[in-house]
């Protein structure tokens, strides 16, 4: 291992940037590659640690040159920026890769596979398809409200606001608003449609897997955030403990400490954005529950929904719902409901 060399790659779309150092740090060479030269640049080099930042196309780089012979690592792009001296460009990005990769206590992103990014691509494709359906109800109801309507939340009073303006008459509702209402309303229902189809594979993905069954079982966790999980982490054995992966879900209090003294503020948002908010959605209906009926809601749920608001206590079950989930996935046993509420 000492005569390892280690490669820091700066990777791009069409241009991309190696830093060469040997095991005492000598830099051996530094020079821009094109796409079409990175493969035959590192089938030459003698078998090396290469690293590079967790970005986009990242685990396909990561893929094609473990199967190189190189050992392969990702770096968050938040760790390596400390590394970078002064002004910012290709070469001394590719510098600082090399630099922060031979830190012992650098923290790596597991490489996915990719299985694992053709499931993350059903959640992503939904995730944009539910954004865009969103929108384009608002949008709706918005131009509507300029007018005068309006109407419940939801499917049923959606609807109602779409029958509503087709029996409007000309002089409430233009024809001219209608022509421009009606492509809106049309493009909502093709993308209920399309996102009712991703849901069921996912869902059905998620019976079909052992770990994502054992996850659905916790309450708060339906198909959907299981597979979610899983797709992210796999079986999460790169996280030491539960805490880790609540903090990489950023769930965990983001914490300002100096001289001795604690400061905690709220919960960090960083790390995962699509799982923390799927905790979360879960956790608000477990807590809803526990509000109504209080019988079957734990002595935790109770006291922290008697001392602390409602977002708090939601925001509290998301990160505790979280830790269970990790430790049933590494454990491989599942979910044990408490004695208070067995029955």
């Amino acid at each position: 291992m000492e005569d390892t060399i280690t490669v820091g790659l700066d990777i791009a779309k069409s241009v991309f940037h190696v830093h060469v150092a040997d095991s005492s740090g000598r830099v051996l060479q530094s020079r821009k590659l094109r796409r079409s030269q990175v493969e035959p640049f590192f089938a030459k080099l003698p078998r090396a640690i290469v690293g590079i930042e967790a970005c986009g196309t990242a685990h396909y780089w990561a893929r094609q040159l473990r199967a190189l012979g190189h050992e392969v690592r990702l770096i968050p792009a938040a760790y390596v920026r400390p590394f970078v001296k002064r002004n910012k460009n290709d070469a001394r990005d590719a510098e600082a890769i090399c630099e922060a990769v031979r830190r012992p206590t650098m923290k790596f992103v597991t490489i996915k596979t990719i299985a694992q990014q053709a499931a993350r691509g059903l959640e992503r494709a939904r995730d944009l398809l539910v954004k865009q359906h969103t929108q384009l109800r608002n949008c709706v109801r918005s131009l509507l409200a300029e007018l005068g309507f309006t109407a419940a939340q939801g499917e049923r009073g959606f609807a109602e606001l779409v029958q509503q303006m087709e029996a409007a008459e000309a002089e409430v509702v233009p024809e001219a608003m209608k022509a421009a209402l009606r492509p809106l309303v049309r493009q909502i229902g093709l993308l209920a449609a399309e996102i009712a189809a991703l849901e069921q594979q996912i869902v059905a993905a998620a019976r079909h897997d052992p770990l994502m069954r054992r996850l659905a079982t916790i309450p708060g966790v339906g198909p959907i955030t299981a597979h979610a999980m899983v797709t992210a982490v796999g079986d999460g054995r790169q996280f030491r403990s539960a805490r880790d992966f609540a903090a990489w879900c950023g769930l965990t209090p983001q914490e300002r400490s100096s001289a001795g003294k604690r400061r905690d503020k709220g919960i960090s948002r960083q790390g995962e954005r699509r799982l923390r908010k799927l905790f979360a959605l879960g956790a608000s209906t477990v807590m809803r529950n526990a509000r109504a009926r209080a019988e079957r809601a734990t002595e935790w749920q109770r006291g922290i929904l008697a001392r602390r608001p409602v977002k708090v206590a939601v925001l509290a079950q998301a990160a505790k719902t979280s830790r269970i989930a990790w430790a049933v996935l590494t454990s491989g046993e599942t979910y044990r409901r408490p004695a208070q509420v067995a029955a």
